[in-house]
């Protein structure tokens, strides 16, 4: 099983600012100390053995867009999420297409909030006529989600003008559904108009966790033990974890996210082997993101179990092999 991310923020899409690049390229002509490179190789050799990853690189922009690829699937690609990231899916996955790949798209949906939406509308496969689109979701009202951001107070191309077969199911709760060549399961979870998690398994037993925009409280972790279940044993949970505990239980509580923290201890108690830190803060920069997970790596050495968590932090364009 590979997971390609190419959409990690929260709630707004965003964009490095020329204020941004620049203090980069400071820093990095600071770290290098006044030396010379033969060549561009030599440079990047530089940037990606000695620069920190905030410094020398981003975390990216584009918001929830997940896709998951299996050696014994049936050939479909699998979305979780058409957030801003699913532009860049689609271009690419026409590049796949063009070289024979089906052209089949399921898609798992969390909800229907704009940032895990936004990015069909950019969507090139729903403009080809010779696609198959299924959207999953939890909510039996997500075609009228699609429909209404597409509406021409909103967007210029109405949903009747997209051309690919585009078709709504709906799962339900505490089901094992078999769908493109894996098994898919389902929980509800602690979100405005409710969000859903989904547990996907491969044939080789490889399993993987997407659970965003749910919000687990730390004062209430005896009640987090049916979500440790649905973890439970996952070679990798892709978990929200937009705030730091102190945005989290104070000022940003009840707002239907969670931190770091509670993340680490529900899949420590779900024995699952990887995290990934994951639905940014938009206004968390790269350097505020990398400092949360220098102090998530911590506080997993510090709370341990029986075996390690590997703590990812997701990035656009991250992929990670299980």
């Amino acid at each position: 099983m590979l997971v390609r991310f190419w959409g990690t923020r929260g709630s707004l899409a965003v964009a490095q600012t020329a204020t941004s690049i620049r203090d980069k390229i400071a820093g990095a002509l600071v770290a290098a100390q006044g030396r010379r490179f033969a060549d561009k190789a030599e440079a990047l050799a530089f940037v990606e053995g000695e620069l920190d990853f905030a410094a020398g690189a981003t975390y990216g922009g584009a918001t929830t867009c997940i896709e998951i690829e299996t050696d014994a699937g049936d050939g479909s690609f699998l979305l979780c999420d058409f957030g801003t990231g699913a532009r860049e899916f689609g271009i690419n996955a026409f590049g796949r297409m063009a070289a024979g790949h089906k052209r089949e798209f399921n898609i798992f949906m969390s909800h229907l909030h704009w940032d895990h939406i936004g990015g069909f509308p950019f969507f090139g496969p729903a403009f080809d006529p010779a696609s198959r689109i299924v959207i999953h979701s939890g909510h039996p009202d997500a075609e009228q989600a699609f429909r209404r951001q597409q509406e021409e107070i909103s967007f210029p191309v109405a949903f009747d003008w997209l051309r690919a077969k585009i078709e709504f199911r709906t799962l339900v709760p505490g089901e094992t559904y078999a769908i493109g060549g894996v098994q898919v399961e389902m929980m509800e979870q602690n979100h405005s108009h409710r969000s859903f998690g989904y547990r996907f398994t491969d044939a080789a037993g490889k399993t993987a966790i997407f659970s965003t925009d749910s919000e687990h409280k730390i004062e209430a972790m005896e009640d987090e033990e049916e979500v440790a279940r649905f973890f439970r044993e996952a070679d990798l949970v892709i978990c929200d974890t937009m705030y730091s505990l102190a945005d989290a239980v104070s000022m940003k509580e009840d707002w239907g996210h969670s931190s770091n923290i509670v993340a680490i201890d529900i899949c420590h108690q779900a024995a699952a082997r990887r995290l990934a830190l994951f639905h940014h803060e938009p206004v968390y920069s790269d350097a505020d993101i990398e400092r949360m997970h220098k102090e998530s790596i911590r506080y997993e050495e510090l709370t341990r179990r029986d075996q390690p968590l590997e703590v990812l932090c997701a990035y656009d364009g991250l992929e990670v092999k299980l």
